[in-house]
């Protein structure tokens, strides 16, 4: 399954990890990323400490728990690739996720990452 077609059709809560330039990690709950390719995915942010974390060190890692019994779901692992800060872009890209907010007024941030590595969410072999 792509991670296209896995975000589209698995329900779940996610989870974004970041750390500043000194290692400092923080974890803020976060929706399914937009998929641009397969191995690029996009978070729209603002203005908040995950976004000044991403500035300082690219890396960054997602964690998605799928909705059910057990523990089932995906680690991502990523490196900030780009950013953009258009709003009708980030208007479009939005509009990927059917409960996207209407657009509030608030600056985002549309970040890129690149999905270095995909792992299971328990039960990994490497």
């Amino acid at each position: 399954m792509s991670l296209a077609e896995y975000f589209e059709n698995i329900k779940g809560m996610g989870v974004l990890a970041t750390s500043d330039s000194d290692g400092n990690v923080d974890i803020a709950v976060y929706s399914r990323p937009y998929i641009i390719d397969e191995k690029t995915i996009a978070f729209s942010m603002l203005d908040k400490l995950s976004y000044s974390n991403i500035q300082s060190n690219p890396k960054a890692a997602y964690m998605f728990v799928e909705q059910g019994e057990g523990y089932a779901g995906k680690r991502l692992h990523l490196t900030k690739t780009g950013e953009e800060k258009d709003e009708e872009r980030i208007k479009q890209i939005k509009q990927q996720h059917s409960k996207a907010k209407d657009y509030d007024g608030k600056v985002r941030h549309l970040i890129y990452l690149t999905v270095d590595k995909i792992r299971p969410l328990v039960g990994d072999k490497t």
